[in-house]
């Protein structure tokens, strides 16, 4: 299927690895011109090394950013004043018993989890109105409905995102312009699979452990690799997707049990 992406800019944050890395390769598959993201330069190089030997004249680039550094946010806008895509995918997790987040804590998360996402939207969300097309999408999370005891932070921000993805979305009537959010289940990212020590040789006891005891709800029973996440979000960046507008779409492995 051609999902019609060529001549598209996308900037996707946090892309070096994850979820993030699997968007980038998807979109520069549809021909679109894709702007890696991650903290270090080192860590873009070897991401874009990566996407080159799979695809030699894939027109990728990258910018290092970190979402906790306003200044660096601004000079990532300064040499990407406008994009068609923006996928705001980076974000921070860490499990800690809710007496032990200090408030600083609760400020990083906020800081990196959401407010990335609302400065590079404030910037380009304008100029996607004034030439009516444009995709910002929210890499949210089934967290973000059933809120993890181990990181009430962490849910608190992918809540936060589903408001601002809403509310963003109520601005673009009439346009060519969507706004949506995607919710991930637990994805065999790098991050997860440092969180519970997974590795080929546990993988399959680890999983019937972690859903067995964690998400006992899902319905999918694995670990979604991140390629099933990225065709959701790049379908969504897509043309194609021109009608579905303002909404939460869950690719969790049917985790979450509510209807609405």
């Amino acid at each position: 299927m051609d999902l019609q992406l060529q001549n598209k800019t996308a900037l996707v944050t946090g892309s070096t690895s994850g979820i993030g890395f699997a968007t980038a390769r998807s979109l520069l598959r549809e021909g679109a011109t894709v702007f890696l993201n991650g903290r270090s330069q080192k860590g873009i190089d070897t991401a874009i090394e990566r996407l080159k030997q799979e695809n030699p004249d894939a027109r990728v680039d990258g910018i290092a950013c970190d979402f906790s550094k306003k200044d660096e946010i601004d000079a990532l806008l300064h040499r990407l004043p406008q994009v068609d895509i923006l996928v705001n995918n980076v974000g921070i997790f860490e499990p800690v018993p809710f007496a032990d987040i200090e408030d600083e804590d609760w400020f990083r998360f906020f800081e990196v989890n959401v407010m990335s996402g609302v400065r590079l939207s404030r910037r380009y969300f304008p100029k996607m109105l004034e030439q009516n097309w444009g995709r910002i999408i929210f890499v949210s999370s089934e967290s973000a409905l059933n809120i993890p005891q181990e990181m009430i932070h962490y849910g608190m921000t992918k809540t936060a995102q589903l408001a601002i993805s809403r509310g963003l979305a109520q601005l673009t009537k009439a346009s060519g312009v969507t706004v949506n959010s995607v919710l991930p289940g637990p994805t065999a990212s790098e991050g997860l699979t440092d969180f519970i020590d997974l590795d080929e040789d546990n993988r399959a006891k680890k999983e019937k452990e972690f859903f067995d005891h964690d998400r006992p709800t899902s319905l999918l029973r694995r670990f979604a690799e991140p390629e099933e996440i990225a065709s959701m979000i790049v379908y969504l960046a897509s043309p194609l997707a021109s009608a579905t507008n303002g909404t939460s779409v869950r690719v969790d492995g049917g985790l979450v049990t509510t209807i609405a």
